[in-house]
Formats: C-alpha cells, sequence, structure tokens
C-alpha cells in the first residue's frame, strides 16, 4: 500500500451542476452590463468626462462579448453528435477569441476619443452624478466577480474566464474612472483623458491575454506539466500497472481529453488487463469527471517505442 497521500481533487461538479452555473453566469453577466450600460450612458450626457465614456465604451464591449458567451456556453453545452464526436467545447474558446477581438476594438475607440479631447480640452460637470454612478458599477462588478469565480472554480470554463477577466478589467476601468472624476472636482481636468489612454492601453494588454489563452487551446496545447504529472501519479497507483507513456492531453471547453498507454505485464490476460485499464480510467475520472480518457494497454516488455516526444 502507498503511503502517499493521494492527490486532492479538484473542485468541478456533476454535468448538470456545470451546465446550469455556466448558464447562470452568462445570464448573470449579460444583465450586469445591460444595467451598467444605461447607468454609464446617463452619467456620460451629465458629465460629458472622457474618463466616464471610456468605462461606458468598455461596459458596451462587454455586453456585446457576454451576449457571444451566452450563445458559445448554449453551443457547447449541446452532446456530441455524429459531426462533432468530441462535443461542442471549442466554441467557448471561439467566444473567448471573439471577446479579445471586441476588447482590441474598444481600446482603440478610446485611445482616439482621449487623443482628441488633449488637443479640445472640455470642463467636466456634474461630477457628483458620475461618482454615484461610478461606485455603484463597481459594487455591481464586485458582486458579479465574486459569482464568476465560484462558476470558475467548478468548472474551468475558458468562457467564463474570459468573461471574468472582462469584468477584472472593467473595475480598474471604474476605480480609474473614479480617480479621473475626484481629480476634475479639483479643477484637474486635464487628468481626465490621460486616465481615458491609460485604461485604453490596459483594455488592449486584456484583450492580448484572452486572445492567447484561446488560442492556446484551439491549438489543442498540452495542459499544464503539474497536472500532467497528476494524472501520471493516479494511473501508476493503481495495482498491476508497470509504467505508462504516450500520454496526450488536451482541454476542449470544460472537459479534458486524455490518451494514455499503460504498461502491463506480458503474459497478462486480455481480460485482466482490461480492468486493470477500467480501474485506471476510473481514478482519473474521480478527480476528472467531464473528461474524454483512452486507454491502450502494452506489453512492458516492449518498452516505450511510442513514447511523447
Amino acid at each position: 500500500m502507498n503511503s502517499e497521500a493521494d492527490p486532492k481533487p479538484v473542485s468541478v461538479g456533476t454535468s448538470a451542476e456545470t451546465g446550469r452555473l455556466l448558464r447562470l453566469a452568462t445570464y448573470a453577466s449579460v444583465a450586469t452590463a445591460g444595467l451598467l450600460i444605461l447607468a454609464k450612458l446617463v452619467a456620460w450626457l451629465l458629465t460629458g468626462s472622457v474618463s466616464v465614456l471610456a468605462s461606458l465604451v468598455d461596459s458596451t464591449m462587454d455586453a456585446a462579448a457576454s451576449l457571444v458567451n451566452l450563445l458559445a456556453v448554449h453551443w457547447s453545452l449541446l452532446p456530441p453528435d455524429a459531426e462533432h464526436r468530441f462535443g461542442h467545447g471549442k466554441a467557448q474558446a471561439l467566444a473567448a477569441l471573439v471577446q479579445a477581438t471586441f476588447i482590441a476594438g474598444s481600446a482603440g475607440f478610446l485611445a482616439l476619443e482621449a487623443i482628441d479631447r488633449l488637443f479640445h480640452p472640455q470642463p467636466v460637470v456634474e461630477i457628483g452624478i458620475g461618482v454615484a454612478v461610478i461606485g455603484f458599477a463597481i459594487l455591481l462588478t464586485l458582486a458579479l466577480l465574486a459569482f464568476q469565480h465560484h462558476v470558475i472554480r467548478r468548472t474551468g470554463s475558458p468562457a467564463i474566464r474570459a468573461d471574468a477577466l472582462h469584468y477584472a478589467t472593467d473595475l480598474a476601468t471604474n476605480s480609474a474612472t473614479l480617480l479621473a472624476l475626484g481629480l476634475a472636482s479639483l479643477g484637474w481636468s486635464g487628468f481626465d483623458p490621460l486616465f481615458g489612454l491609460a485604461i485604453g492601453a490596459y483594455i488592449l494588454y486584456s484583450a492580448a491575454h484572452i486572445g492567447r489563452e484561446a488560442i492556446q487551446m484551439l491549438m489543442d496545447h498540452e495542459l499544464p506539466e503539474e497536472q500532467r504529472e497528476h494524472i501520471r501519479t493516479l494511473a501508476l497507483r493503481v495495482p498491476m500497472v508497470r509504467g505508462l507513456h504516450g500520454l496526450r492531453t488536451r482541454q476542449s471547453g470544460q472537459s479534458l481529453i486524455i490518451q494514455l498507454h499503460l504498461e502491463l505485464d506480458d503474459q497478462l490476460p486480455l481480460l485482466h488487463a482490461h480492468r486493470i485499464a477500467d480501474d485506471v480510467e476510473a481514478r482519473i475520472r474521480t478527480v476528472y469527471p467531464d473528461s474524454d480518457i483512452i486507454i491502450h494497454q502494452d506489453p512492458a516488455s516492449l518498452g516505450r517505442e511510442d513514447s511523447e516526444p
């Protein structure tokens, strides 16, 4: 008996619970974005602040991206069919890539507006209303982020992770806007377009981060080595497993695709070898329930002729 403690399982739910959480997260995101757009539109019309406009544009992009997310998550939860044997999980990566494009576009718009305001300065008015609206936006965004991070811990969804990064950006945007309005109330309105430019740069950085993660998934990037080693450990702890090679992994939505070769005794009956492979699959699935696992049994005497690079 192995004296080492088994690795702690990740926090995951059943497929039904995963679907429910993902849908709730997308509905909450769309509703929050819609409410923030209305509030910030009123604040911008009353104040004329470029920083408030920056926050408004950011929320508008969030709303568009959240709608794309809602559709993508709905599609990704459809079961496998004759034309999509591995399911539709990559729809979430495609949604994240679309979101990155939206965010990059909003950054460009903000930069142009802020540069124009630098050359054509205008006073910021009705600052109190702007501060109240942005404060409300910060509280609402914090509540949404708390729920989204709960869903990410339970599902590992890349689409919800990208959406949460949107709203983390929105939180930074709102905080910078609040500071800009505070400076404007002290008579330093010239800082308003500068904060708009800074917010635009941060939004562009966020777009690059989201886009990179989405491309990694679409290109079937391997899981982190720590997670791969965890899968190896789970398999090797099953009795009569002599070794393991050819481990291949990738993420498809919130599901994992896992392929591996088990090294077993040469004279082991096929039925017994099959049962050992079933035990390995069951052990891996207790930690990664939403996974598609393919196991091939090899005689241990053949070594690792087809081992992974």
